[in-house]
């Protein structure tokens, strides 16, 4: 589940869950299971990934009117290994309310990847100083 400014931003049981080397995992929402009203196109420049291809993003309108700058995000045309997040959206947990079966979720550190930390999920990862040459 994500929320932000006290609003259900995205909840679903069919999220996908993407794992990288050296990364908690990264949860991708299907976009009929996240208000999409609540998501606004982002100045922030698309980024690639190796893996996954090319990521565009969203700012995450609250009910006040406060944004989460570039905090949701989505491949439109993923690269062949990831064709399944097509259509999916995942949540920067350092930015909006993110929850995983009820337990709050940490985020991964350095403030660039998504990673969702939980409880049974353990590192070390990806993001913190001096992990950049992993």
């Amino acid at each position: 589940m994500v929320s932000f400014g006290g609003a259900l931003v995205a909840d679903s049981r069919r999220a996908i869950r993407v794992l990288e080397t050296s990364h908690p995992p990264n949860w991708y929402f299907p976009v009929d299971d996240v208000r999409t009203a609540a998501l606004l196109e982002s100045d922030m420049r698309p980024s690639v990934c190796e893996w996954k291809g090319v990521a565009t993003y969203f700012d995450v309108l609250a009910p006040d009117g406060r944004l989460a700058l570039a905090a949701a995000w989505t491949y439109e045309a993923p690269n062949a290994d990831f064709t399944q997040i097509t259509g999916h959206l995942s949540f920067m947990p350092g930015s909006v309310q993110c929850e995983l079966d009820g337990e709050p979720v940490l985020p991964q550190d350095g403030g660039f990847y998504g990673g969702w930390i939980t409880d049974d999920v353990v590192g070390p990862f990806k993001g913190g100083p001096g992990t950049l040459g992993w």
